[in-house]
């Protein structure tokens, strides 16, 4: 089915109008928020959640994807902003750059690979992103500022927090968090929980708890273009951080897909969905804009609100482009304690439970995973997490596929009666006599199983005079099986035994002479069938006669 073929009506721009607005105003904090952190200005933030944030969803693959300014995204264009670029112009240029890789990793189809990241993983991404938002929600709840230095920054600075607390703020953050929780979702249809949520402690912080802090004055204004044609030299010295910014970009955004497609049981299109991201990157560094990617905390509030197409993403955007042009007045006394508990519950929502209550009953091996994943999100970073959670995972894959690939592997002794005719052998010879073995290599056979392929058949070798390696039923092997299948050549080499291969498959053949393995085989030891191999073995064993 294609990302988008839905049928539209108006149950459905109803979901569409609650998600964008909803999403809109979560976002506006967090995008002035992440602009300040970056050292790009609070404007630049929001110039990003429209500039991304719109053409992610005109051109993205993920149906109620939502895009803008994310933490990791903030962090990598800090660093760049203080070490890779002398002014903001050359900033924007490797901002600019870095969106066109994304594009290229799109129409390149790189982006498909992330559907093969293991569950387990995509569950600790979602719990660890939950915990952090919960995390640094706290801080508003109790109206404090948020702290700088993430959800580690955060946790040290909540002690400090509660001993200050703000009484009008932390009433309106229970209240707006209580509604968001007890919200009916029978009427969800009519008014999404969150919005009504907000609404409610808007009106709280309006009429009653008039002294919790609110989200302020808004930057107003639009952009003008700041992006000036780098030097050659430039070019190429911001490559490696622009690589760097379009990967973080492309992970962050497609890990964002799959907790959508978790939640609405919808696939997105992932190589549509980085070219999307690229585009929108591209013109935020165009008009001076913070880069963005696939905002988590975004998408979740905006599904659970109803939003389950692009158009959600682009009501936010056109709603953000509003408050730009003079609409902030509408949103300035909006309480951050009511967006913190509206924040806090999307949180617990993002939170794989169906997973955590049942750890005592995942395999420990997938229990390490999906920890590993969780503690590395919440306490180093988001890169890093997702980058050993896919190692972890691959490993324990591996070796899940380890005794399947082994047992698939099959060593036979070929009894000298059977290969032989009957005029062929002497009275003496011994009718139990198996001169010659096979070596079936059946299926799939990958590094899975190749440390293991030598020592548990490498002893069969060295037992008879003469080796079949059947490769008749192989349908794949890995470069490290290749190597594998090499050593046991040599195994048989050193102990004096022939070796005649059947079988090969033109994509088995590539493997095997890519990494020259068949080098020291001569070619009429190189057949095509089972029956083409035993007439050889016979060849050889009335010769060593």
């Amino acid at each position: 089915m294609a990302p988008f073929s839905i049928k539209y009506n108006l149950d459905t721009f109803r979901g569409d109008f609650f998600g964008g607005v909803t999403s809109m105003v979560v976002a506006l904090p967090v995008s002035l928020g992440f602009g300040i952190a970056s050292g790009m200005g609070a404007a630049a933030g929001l110039y990003g959640a429209i500039a991304v944030g719109f053409f992610a969803s005109v051109f993205g693959g993920t149906r109620s994807q939502i895009s803008g300014p994310t933490a990791p995204m903030t962090v990598a264009m800090s660093v760049i902003v203080t070490s890779h670029a002398s002014t903001i112009t050359e900033a924007l240029a490797i901002v600019v750059l870095a969106g066109l890789f994304q594009i290229l990793l799109g129409i390149s189809r790189i982006g498909r690979l992330v559907v093969y990241t293991p569950y387990v993983v995509v569950s600790g991404f979602m719990s660890g992103i939950g915990f952090i938002v919960i995390l640094m929600q706290s801080l508003p709840l109790f109206g404090s500022s948020s702290a700088t230095g993430g959800p580690m920054g955060s946790a040290r600075a909540l002690p400090e927090a509660v001993n200050s607390i703000n009484g009008n703020a932390f009433v309106i953050g229970l209240i707006t968090l209580a509604v968001g929780f007890l919200w009916p979702k029978r009427f969800s249809r009519f008014a999404p929980g969150p919005l009504v949520a907000l609404i409610t402690g808007t009106m709280l912080g309006i009429l009653w708890f008039t002294e919790a802090p609110v989200i302020g004055p808004i930057p107003v204004g639009l952009p003008t273009m700041q992006f000036a044609l780098p030097s050659i030299g430039f070019v190429l010295y911001s490559l490696k951080p622009a690589i760097i910014l379009a990967l973080l970009g492309s992970v962050d955004s497609l890990l964002t897909s799959l907790v959508a497609d978790s939640l609405t049981g919808k696939r997105h299109n992932p190589d549509k969905e980085l070219i999307g991201q690229g585009i929108g990157n591209m013109v935020a560094g165009f008009i001076g804009a913070l880069p963005g990617a696939g905002a988590t905390m975004g998408t979740v509030i905006n599904i659970r609100s109803g939003g389950s197409t692009p158009v959600s993403g682009v009501v936010r955007a056109l709603l953000l482009f509003g408050l730009v042009l003079g609409l902030g007045r509408f949103v300035e006394p909006i309480p951050l304690a009511a967006l913190a508990g509206v924040l806090i519950k999307v949180g617990w929502d993002i939170i794989d439970w169906r997973m955590l209550v049942r750890v005592h009953r995942l395999r420990r091996e997938h229990l390490v995973v999906l920890m590993v994943t969780l503690f590395l999100i919440v306490f180093v970073d988001l890169i890093t997490a997702v980058a050993i959670g896919l190692i972890a995972g691959g490993m324990v894959h591996a070796r899940g596929l380890e005794k399947l690939e082994l047992d698939s592997v099959v060593s036979v002794p070929l009894l000298d009666t059977k290969l032989l005719e009957e005029d062929e052998m002497s009275n003496q010879d011994d009718l139990l006599s198996a001169r010659a073995g096979m070596v079936a290599l059946r299926g799939m056979l990958s590094v899975a199983a190749s440390h293991k392929l030598v020592s548990v058949i490498g002893q069969d070798i060295i037992e008879h005079e003469v080796v079949i390696f059947d490769f008749s039923d192989t349908v794949y092997i890995d470069d490290s099986a290749a190597v594998v299948i090499g050593q046991l050549l040599e195994v048989a080499a050193n102990s004096n035994t022939e070796c005649i291969v059947a079988g090969l498959s033109n994509d088995v053949a590539s493997i095997l002479n890519s990494l020259d393995i068949l080098e020291g085989i001569p070619s009429d030891r190189i057949v095509g069938t089972i029956k083409d191999a035993r007439k050889v073995v016979r060849e050889i064993l009335e010769f060593s006669e």
